[in-house]
């Protein structure tokens, strides 16, 4: 193509295939042939002539179309898995995943490239059987003119592509709206995220810090319900309707606010909301220098609390009061390395490991970083070799042993220290000071789930993870209590609802291995051997090396009959050893 110009557009692309052709074909090849053609001329064909689509590339169980408008995209995706579910229904049994994006393309002749054919493509294949996912560019263009209901799956990591696509989806299994969220039976509040008005976006991190921080001190008062940060940062460097964040999360009140940092000096400023009504409650400013950055983390803490409740005696965050460090360098590291530990990939692993080291060098006894450092060992383990075990679980120790009023730091620990094959003694015990400690922490409530899951209690991992869920329904992570849900339903006797759990853990984290065996596990108890054999053969195609790790197994839950369990349903599976 020297010298030949290239020809761009924006377009709305669709990609469709069928869900398990593989193993239909291998069951019946000529009559899964005939079914697909019926589909494509009764259905695929005439929706896409209606709705103004050019089909532009078929890939034998799949198709590509391009549309010039978004509306009719996803009204053509909706007619066409509205007809074939109800073929579904009558015994015909093909059905289609399909993704949406709207982008830029390539134009080479009839055929269509680039990012925005890539980008539909990989939504196409983490959607529902029988639903419709799309892209957030296409949701912009079609939430106000559509009448049906998206469900907000949040940011999803897409094989081989850069950035993290902010995914809604339409119908389909494990797509049925979640229930409306009712207010807790006490006072409940979000803090959203911080603007950072210093005019230099390396300094963001030093903003969601100063959320977090606030955060932390709200969850430790015992009457308040408060979401985790890591809900509220779903909103972030978005344009928000505070009262439909407040039906979204179920909390009655919202704290916003913004920082500036110049020098050694800072400004924060907040105010409080009625989300019912829009009422602004309270608001107020806050200058000091950094030195003075934990109490003005508590001064505003206090101001929002006492906005809730006039009657609450101010020791009640006096109490509740904790510095982490005496070293400033030690906690802007830290937080630092929390920042990136909360979007993983392999960078930004190797990000939270570099700040941990440095902040433990300044100060050898921070809880935090010692128990951050230990869970990012524990999330690249293979990384590290023999020796990464007993490092973690040494890291872990000391963090516990310096962390008597940290209950994040305890938690953190508690857990590696369970899922690394430590004392489960010793995790039951951390996990439970943790819990003491801040019994609306997300992360303590969380964590303490996978402890009680290693320790063989299946009931009450689950009571854990359901109420985690609770207490951050957006969250991005999300993913990880979805598993640990399979994972507890699963041990408890529930296959059905382990299955629902998987796939949703899927959904939200599809570069998670443990989603497909939770998944496989699930269909194999239910008899559905063939099905399980699929889900390994998706995991096998996203992670060519996934293997049975009869160490790591057994390492994750102290029953050795559930652990054998697992390590047998696996091999019926297929996963190899």
């Amino acid at each position: 193509m020297t010298g030949e110009q290239v020809v761009r557009r924006l377009a709305a692309i669709v990609v469709a295939d069928v869900v398990g052709y593989s193993r239909l074909i291998g069951a019946d090849e000529t009559g899964t042939l005939a079914r697909l053609a019926t589909l494509r001329r009764d259905i695929v064909d005439h929706a896409i002539a209606r709705h103004a689509g050019r089909l532009f590339k078929e890939t034998g169980d799949g198709f590509l179309v391009e549309f010039t408008s978004a509306v009719q995209a996803v009204t053509c995706a909706m007619e066409i898995q509205k007809q074939v579910e109800a073929k579904a229904g009558e015994g015909q049994p093909l059905r289609l995943r399909i993704g949406i994006h709207v982008g830029d393309v390539v134009v080479q002749g009839d055929d269509l490239m680039g990012d925005g054919v890539n980008i539909a493509a990989r939504i196409e294949s983490i959607a529902d059987p029988g639903g419709v996912a799309l892209s957030r560019a296409v949701y912009e263009q079609v939430c106000d003119r559509l009448d049906t209901s998206f469900d907000d799956r949040g940011e999803i990591e897409l094989k081989n592509i850069n950035r993290p696509v902010h995914i809604f989806a339409i119908g389909g299994e494990g797509a049925a709206p979640p229930p409306a969220l009712t207010l807790p039976d006490k006072p409940s509040i979000v803090v959203l995220p911080f603007q950072n008005m210093s005019g230099d976006p390396e300094q963001d991190y030093f903003a969601d810090g100063m959320v977090e921080e606030i955060t932390t001190v709200l969850s430790r008062v015992r009457w308040l319900f408060v979401i985790a940060r890591t809900s509220a940062f779903t909103y972030k460097g978005q344009a928000r309707d505070l009262r439909q964040v407040g039906r979204d999360l179920g909390v009655r009140y919202l704290l916003e606010g913004s920082v500036r940092k110049s020098g050694r000096r800072v400004r924060v400023t907040a105010q409080l909301i009625d989300a019912e009504t829009g009422a602004h409650l309270w608001a107020d400013r806050f200058d000091g220098g950094l030195e003075e950055i934990f109490d003005m983390h508590d001064r505003v803490a206090m101001e929002v609390v006492s906005a809730i409740e006039p009657n609450l005696r101010h020791a009640e965050i006096e109490r509740s009061r904790r510095k982490p460090t005496a070293s400033l360098d030690a906690y802007d590291l830290y937080m630092r390395a929390s920042a990136a530990f909360m979007e993983p990939s392999g960078r930004n692993l190797r990000a939270a490991l570099d700040f941990t080291q440095q902040a433990i060098a300044r100060d050898p006894h921070f809880a935090r970083a010692l128990a951050l450092r230990a869970a990012c060992i524990m999330h690249s383990v293979d990384s590290f070799g023999p020796d990464a075990v007993p490092e973690a679980l040494r890291l872990a120790h000391a963090a516990l042993a310096t962390s008597s009023d940290d209950s994040e730091a305890t938690s953190f620990a508690a857990m590696t220290i369970a899922l690394l094959g430590g004392s489960i003694e010793t995790a039951l015990t951390g996990s439970e000071r943790a819990l003491m400690l801040n019994p609306n922490g997300f992360s303590a409530i969380m964590h303490s789930g996978w402890v009680q899951a290693a320790a063989g209690h299946p009931n009450e991992a689950i009571n854990m993870f359901t109420r985690a869920l609770r207490m951050s329904p957006r969250d991005p992570f999300r993913g990880y209590c979805e598993l640990g849900l399979a994972i507890g339903y699963r041990d408890a006797g529930h296959p059905e609802n382990a299955l629902a759990w998987a796939r949703r853990a899927i959904l939200t984290l599809p570069q998670l291995a443990g989603g497909y065996r939770a998944a496989a596990v699930a269909l194999v108890d239910l008899g559905r051997v063939d099905e399980a054999r699929d889900m390994i053969r998706q995991l096998l195609q996203t992670q060519p090396h996934a293997r049975i790790d009869l160490a790591f197994v057994r390492r994750q839950n102290r029953n050795e009959s559930t652990t054998e369990s697992w390590i047998r349903t696996l091999q019926q599976a297929g996963l190899p050893d």
